[in-house]
């Protein structure tokens, strides 16, 4: 019977495609070995940009089979709650069907191993019952994994809400301190139906066989350690670490009218001399913010790169969407600012092939919302950031960026949640033109190179990928 390894990831872009590219890893390394099965879920939250990547890969990765689980359906009521409730609900929802994939897949291969999205945590136990080896991945980094690990141990150190005590602190084991603020918002509440979910994901992780995360080690090597050694789980074993990163999307070579503008462009820029502007797939500005940052690249007089989403509130202080409308920039962007910066800038609607743009010889410098894929990406590039966090866990990827990996400069909030037009111009400026920026720029290039060399015969990523693997061909 042929062995295969069973990948359970979020139907959402920044967490399919690096469990995409692990997939690929597995198949790349060993293909005679094993097959790797992705199980694909449906429901209510389905969005275009998910739906289009999947039908692409499918015909494209033929390597890989794709296992599609039954459609799932909520109340139309129930789709105007919390959104961190309705992923929560449709996750427990789809464990049937997820013990029946797993039941039909072994009919046919042996299961080595069931790798989870972390988000998808509640699939531990069905696999525990059906006795499959159960692996954690975390699309985010060391950082990510610290406060989940620690969450339970903090959960238990008050009974208080965290944003009950605003001022305080918070204190996890390799991180600088971490300002409740910076927690992900539903850490931050014990009333958020999502915040015992968290604390649930820290007690299943320290059950699995192993957690799989998307850093390197160079990158967040003390952290790493910190972690290895034990010190976030204090009162029980810590299941091994695979540092299996950076797995990046490669550039698509499709034919795309935004792809050839954007790279059209940029090849007649000069070399370092763009600051590209992007905040993920899932961030969004109030018009205010937007008009905010347009003043402040204007008056710059540097040359920029910019993807404009539409807004969909003008409370500067959210900026999570799941709608995918195109902005009308005419309207949107101040009078006179295309006039004023058509020969040095160039703003797209909504999505620019991020991955081509950082690797392109006229970018220096990126504006960031510190999601981990870009992060990633920005490091594997050599691109010096500007980090701008939104939401989730990226507030604690800033502190980290700035003040451990020392790769990145802080974009700063008025009290309102504003960043004004003058810290826009600043920043761009200080990242392209200013002493600051160019020492950033160095460290960049240095750590693009320890990511380079992380693959390579006796790289570090290459020997925890192997170690990993070989453990699934001996249990």
């Amino acid at each position: 019977m042929e062995d295969t390894i069973v990948l359970y990831p979020v139907m959402a872009m920044g967490h399919l495609v690096s469990m995409v590219e692990l997939g690929k890893l597995i198949v790349r390394h060993y293909h005679h070995r094993f097959s790797v099965t992705i199980l694909i879920a449906r429901g209510p939250l389905d969005t275009p940009d998910v739906t289009t990547f999947l039908r692409h890969i499918s015909e494209s990765t033929h390597s890989i089979n794709f296992h599609h689980l039954p459609a799932l359906s909520m109340n139309p009521s129930d789709l105007n709650g919390n959104l961190g409730t309705i992923i929560m609900e449709l996750i427990h929802l789809n464990n049937p069907n997820i013990h029946h994939a797993l039941q039909t897949i072994s009919k046919t291969y042996s299961v080595r191993a069931f790798v989870i999205d972390f988000i998808c945590s509640p699939a531990l136990s069905v696999a525990s019952d059906l006795g499959i080896p159960t692996y954690y991945f975390l699309t985010g980094g060391a950082v990510l994994l610290s406060f989940f690990l620690y969450f339970p141990i903090i959960h238990n150190q008050t009974t208080k809400s965290f944003k009950d005590i605003p001022t305080t602190h918070l204190h996890f084991p390799g991180l600088p301190p971490v300002p409740v603020s910076y927690l992900p918002e539903p850490a931050q509440d014990r009333e958020d139906p999502f915040y015992n979910y968290f604390v649930q994901i820290g007690l299943n992780l320290r059950r699995s066989k192993g957690i799989m995360v998307n850093t390197f080690e160079c990158l967040e090597s003390p952290l790493i350690k910190t972690i290895t050694d034990g010190l976030c789980v204090p009162d029980a074993p810590t299941p091994p670490v695979y540092c299996v990163g950076p797995l990046i999307a490669s550039p698509e070579n499709k034919e795309d009218t935004t792809v050839n503008q954007c790279i059209s462009w940029l090849d007649s820029q000069p070399s370092q001399s763009v600051v590209f502007l992007s905040f993920g797939s899932r961030g969004v500005f109030s018009t205010a913010q937007v008009r905010e940052i347009a003043i402040g690249l204007e008056k710059s007089g540097q040359r920029f790169l910019w993807v404009v989403r539409k807004p969909e509130s003008e409370d500067n202080n959210k900026h999570f969407t799941t709608e995918n409308k195109e902005p009308d920039l005419e309207a949107l962007l101040p009078e006179g600012f295309f006039d004023q910066t058509k020969e040095r800038g160039f703003v797209v609607k909504s999505w620019a092939p991020q991955v081509q743009v950082l690797n392109h010889e006229s970018v220096g410098g990126f504006v960031t919302h510190c999601g981990w894929n870009s992060v990633l990406e920005a490091v594997s590039a050599g691109v010096p950031m500007v980090a701008w966090p939104l939401y989730a866990e990226q507030h604690m990827n800033k502190a980290f960026l700035v003040e451990e990996m020392k790769l990145a400069m802080s974009m700063e909030k008025s009290e309102d949640g504003l960043v004004s037009a003058a810290e826009v111009e600043n920043r761009v400026r200080a990242l392209m033109e200013w002493e600051e920026g160019r020492v950033l720029r160095e460290k960049s290039r240095k750590m693009k190179e320890e990511a380079m060399d992380v693959w390579s015969d006796c790289g570090s990523s290459l020997i925890a990928f192997t170690k990993l693997a070989e453990s699934w061909v001996s249990q």
